[in-house]
């Protein structure tokens, strides 16, 4: 089967960059699984992209050096059980408060004895090879995402559950329940704390940290501050501040400050 290169990486002590989409185009997947990212991670929860958008990008992916990555929409087993099918190597689920939230995410990506992931891995096989089924169980990534204060306040519990790999901030919501303001990079005191408690908790049980950042820059230092697994920014906010900086040289001005949202 082929390995998973994040858990690969991960387990060397490598850092891992994650590319991150949002706008449904096979095209698009294409063009940024070339551009160096360890993984890819097709967004189908504030993107755009339904389920056939992010089959025809998981196969744009698998053309390309990239891992690819999904997240969903929600903890749903079935959509879970379908993307991994169509040849996701691992799912980031969001809004995990809970032990039980944690356990129903990892069951959903793990065949029984180890979940209860239903047989069916159809272009898996195709992306994974024909001895898919007997390693997939070790080689999908589960990162679990903590964005509210009950997540934070189980972090060691979910932490323990087995099977999942590792957990991932979702700065903007985290922000947002802590300190009443939606800030991917705030500097408030009960975030900062968040952030040194979800690095120690990770570093303790020697679970992946990942983080969604606003760009490279901001990437590299959560890096630094101890995170595993980082994404300086989407497709669209990338988009965005190339377009911002092209017109902004055409006519001869200082490109545009970033808003605070990071598009």
């Amino acid at each position: 089967m082929r390995s998973n290169a994040i858990k690969q990486r991960f387990r060397d002590g490598q850092p891992i960059v994650n590319g991150w989409l949002a706008i449904p185009s096979s095209y698009s997947a294409e063009i940024t699984g070339h551009q160096g990212y360890d993984a890819v991670t097709v967004d189908m929860q504030h993107g755009l992209i339904d389920f056939a958008s992010a089959l025809t990008m998981l196969q744009a992916l698998s053309s390309t050096p990239a891992t690819p990555l999904a997240r969903v929409s929600d903890n749903n087993p079935a959509l879970m059980m379908q993307l991994l099918d169509a040849g996701a190597w691992g799912i980031i689920c969001p809004m995990i408060s809970t032990v039980a939230q944690a356990q129903q995410f990892v069951a959903a990506c793990r065949y029984p004895p180890l979940g209860n992931r239903s047989f069916g891995p159809a272009r898996a096989l195709l992306y994974g090879g024909k001895d898919y089924p007997r390693h997939a169980n070790e080689e999908m990534l589960t990162l679990a995402m903590i964005e509210t204060q009950q997540g934070l306040d189980n972090l060691d519990d979910i932490l323990a559950v087995p099977g999942l790999d590792g957990v991932f901030i979702g700065p903007n919501d985290l922000s947002l329940a802590l300190t009443g303001e939606a800030s991917a990079e705030s500097t408030h005191p009960a975030m900062l704390a968040a952030v040194e408690r979800v690095i120690s908790a990770t570093r303790r049980t020697q679970k992946m940290a990942g983080i969604f950042c606003t760009s490279g820059e901001a990437a590299a230092e959560r890096l630094r501050q101890g995170f595993h697994f980082v994404t300086p920014a989407n497709d669209v906010m990338q988009l965005s501040k190339a377009g911002r900086h092209a017109v902004a040289a055409a006519r001869g001005e200082a490109a545009p400050a970033t808003s605070a949202s990071g598009y």
